[in-house]
């Protein structure tokens, strides 16, 4: 599937508030080759010549419902520091995630967040949980695995699970306050 920024839905889009369905295992070839495009998507994202020669928006993650498909499927692949200051590089093609554990800690990124379905801006903190775990199959391993994520990773995950239940981002930022200082939080 053709996956760009002409193709990819918009918040605008009924589509986007829908639930998603489960997808049923094993996978059929055309959900594994629709999440290896969405893997590819974001892996070529980054690259600035490949993203636009294929007009790509810079991204970590998309969800299914993003290309139009109601399904749960996520692509996340990021670069993360750990505490050694060593790099680490996240790649998962998640099938049926579901949050497990959280921490009762939340987190949030001080720049906010962003979308590849949504343009126009929104500021505020948008608030989620510092620690989660996650059970899910991971089409990239061919197996089922469970991922303690924590910081950035912890938050891309959520982001993309949210995209599941009809749910973006901006929905979490407090209307009222939206730059309120969360007590203990872990700010990113």
């Amino acid at each position: 599937m053709l996956i760009n920024n002409d193709t990819i839905i918009k918040d605008d889009n009924p589509l986007m508030r829908e639930k998603s369905k489960s997808v049923k295992l094993p996978l059929s070839k055309e959900d594994r080759d629709l999440l290896m495009d969405m893997f590819n998507y974001v892996k070529d994202s980054i690259n600035p010549e490949i993203a636009e020669e294929k007009n790509l928006r810079p991204a970590v993650g998309i969800s299914a419902i993003q290309v139009g498909v109601p399904k749960r499927m996520a692509a996340v692949r990021l670069v993360d520091i750990d505490k050694n200051d060593n790099e680490i590089i996240h790649e998962y093609c998640l099938v049926n995630p579901k949050i497990i554990s959280s921490s009762v800690q939340k987190a949030y990124l001080k720049s906010g967040e962003g979308c590849l379905s949504v343009l126009d801006e929104h500021e505020g903190y948008v608030v989620r949980n510092a620690r989660i775990t996650v059970e899910s199959y991971d089409a990239l391993q061919d197996k089922f695995i469970k991922i303690r994520a924590r910081g950035y990773l912890a938050i891309v995950l959520q982001h993309e699970l949210d995209h599941f239940e009809g749910k973006l981002f901006y929905d979490r930022i407090n209307k009222e306050n939206p730059f309120e200082e969360i007590k203990n939080a872990l700010i990113i």
